[in-house]
């Protein structure tokens, strides 16, 4: 991977202090997926990663709702198909759901029950990842339906809420990290 194409990437990731609340330094992709020369960059380098990574994905999944954002180009590229997982309530038909701990109370997420198939091989994306709930739920989604996680990869990691130790031994990338 060359510096100047993640540099092409980083200084596109905006830092607002104090936001959502004070002593929280927001990381935003916003510039990033507006300049289309960096966000095809970040493809560029996502999808290097997994060919570099993995000889068969069947699926990328995506996180609800940036997840959203990089994961369908991802998979276009790759020639695979997209997957969501989605907040409770949002998907039509049988899903299978999971709940998770929040700062202050719980979430839930949920995918079809028909999205992936026993043995099909799996990567999840997100834009971020920080404590590491969110990304640990969607794993365990997917591993209720039998598939194989292959890794967990997202833009951004905060390094310093050490979310990548809640998913244990699945494979985790990142392309930028923050402390």
């Amino acid at each position: 991977m060359s510096e100047e194409r993640l540099w092409r990437v980083r200084d596109r990731v905006r830092p607002f202090p104090d936001f959502p609340v004070p002593g929280v330094l927001f990381r935003d992709i916003s510039p990033l997926l507006k300049d289309p020369a960096a966000f095809r960059t970040l493809i560029d380098l996502l999808e290097d990663h997994l060919r570099a990574s993995f000889p068969k994905i069947d699926f990328i999944v995506g996180l609800d709702s940036r997840g959203f954002l990089i994961g369908p180009p991802l998979a276009q590229r790759l020639g695979i198909g997209f997957v969501l997982i989605r907040k409770k309530g949002k998907l039509p038909g049988p899903t299978e759901s999971v709940s998770y701990a929040l700062e202050y109370g719980k979430a839930e997420l949920e995918i079809q029950s028909d999205a992936v198939e026993p043995g099909q091989k799996v990567v999840i994306v997100d834009d971020l990842l920080a404590t590491g709930g969110t990304m640990s739920a969607a794993c365990e989604l997917v591993k209720r339906l039998k598939a194989e996680v292959l890794e967990c990869l997202v833009i951004i990691e905060l390094k310093l809420l050490k979310g990548s130790e809640k998913l244990g031994s699945i494979p985790f990338y990142s392309l930028l990290q923050y402390d």
